[in-house]
């Protein structure tokens, strides 16, 4: 049985928008594209077949949480990630560097050694080097790599950015190492650089010196504002390479989405949709919906008339209502595959427009509506 090796295919832009395919050995990723966080080998809430229903070309899994529990071991048992969850589509893997920075009081970094944790399950001290990220999510049959990194918190002191830049571009050149010759998978390299441009442009320029098969921006879901998010990828879009594909990790809300395609960015990635729809809060093409609200009560309305897929449309506002105020399990599922389905709607309608040289009409009509 032939592989099909990693590659990018741009089919069409409108104006900075892209549209494109990734080809992986597991499938097609049509870009722009939306990954549901599958953090510890799931999807929060939600059944792999209906993951799929919603239009899911990829999703993205965590070599911190996925090395802690349930082991490296046990997935290579199962023959990788992929078969132990039961999902035969593309998986990226975070290379646990965004764990550096949430978990900050649990970690100290350590410039060769790199991340030295004690464990948030049970305590106990072991380190992350980008060599051991790598061998983890090679473990683990991922079919995008991510490079080790470190992701700081917003500041402005641009020293300790430029630090830890060049840390992050030490590791780069580690990570790519580590992985060797993968043909059929792909290794990214993720930019950083805080909210300083030549930083960020010292950042890629470096990372496109060592050569990855796709360039990630990192470090801006840390608290900027999406106006100082948009300056920065008006400051590297330019230079970010046309034939691979561009992700954005850890953004966003809806509006986060549109600004950052007219951008050139091909790929994301949130833990918003499914987050959201645990605490009651739905994404709609009128808005957003707070269906704990007291004035659904009596709204016997669908959540999102629009909503065309998986028969969502059968669940009226006032039953929702009734679910979350009574604390049932059945609620979060609901409202989470419908801001699953709601965001592969909107990738889905983002491309067909970008494919019909519409997508900046699309972009007025929807970004402050989202």
């Amino acid at each position: 049985m032939s592989k099909t090796k990693f590659s990018f295919e741009l089919i069409a832009h409108d104006d900075g928008a892209r549209l494109g395919k990734i080809y992986t050995n597991r499938g097609t990723i049509n870009t722009p594209a939306f990954m549901p966080v599958g953090t510890q080998g799931t999807v929060k809430g939600l059944f792999v077949d209906d993951i799929i229903k919603t239009g899911t070309d990829v999703i993205l899994g965590n070599t911190y949480h996925l090395l802690l529990r349930p082991g490296v071991q046990i997935l290579k048992k199962f023959n990788g990630l992929h078969s132990f969850m039961n999902w035969n589509k593309p998986i990226l893997t975070d290379s646990g560097g965004y764990q550096i920075m949430s978990l900050s009081k649990l970690n100290k970094i350590d410039r060769e050694k790199g991340a030295i944790f004690n464990s948030h399950v049970d305590g106990k001290k072991f380190s992350l080097s980008p060599e051991e990220s790598i061998k983890i999510q090679l473990g683990l049959d991922s079919d995008i790599v991510m490079i080790m990194d470190e992701c700081p918190k917003k500041s402005n002191d641009y020293n300790l950015i430029k630090d830890s830049m060049n840390l992050s571009l030490y590791w780069a050149k580690r990570s790519k190492k580590a992985f060797g010759n993968n043909p059929q998978k792909a290794l990214f390299g993720i930019v950083q650089g805080g909210l300083f441009k030549d930083l960020r442009l010292d950042s890629l320029n470096e990372l496109i010196k060592i050569g990855f098969d796709g360039y990630a921006i990192g470090g801006l879901a840390v608290g900027e504002t999406q106006k100082e998010m948009f300056k920065i990828l008006d400051d590297v879009k330019k230079f970010l390479p046309t034939e691979k594909p561009h992700y954005l990790m850890g953004v966003g809300t809806p509006s986060d989405i549109l600004g950052a395609v007219k951008r050139g960015i091909d790929m994301f990635d949130c833990v918003l949709p499914t987050r959201s729809g645990r605490t009651g809060l739905a994404f709609t093409w009128k808005g957003r919906v707070n269906i704990k609200n007291n004035k659904y009560k009596k709204d016997n309305s669908p959540l999102d008339s629009n909503c065309k897929n998986l028969n969502l449309n059968k669940y009226s506002k006032n039953y929702l209502n009734h679910l979350f105020n009574t604390n049932e399990i059945l609620a979060s599922m609901i409202l989470t595959l419908h801001n699953i389905n709601f965001y592969q709607e909107l990738m889905s309608s983002i491309r067909y427009n970008i494919n019909n040289g519409t997508f900046d009409e699309f972009y007025k009509k929807y970004m402050n509506k989202l």
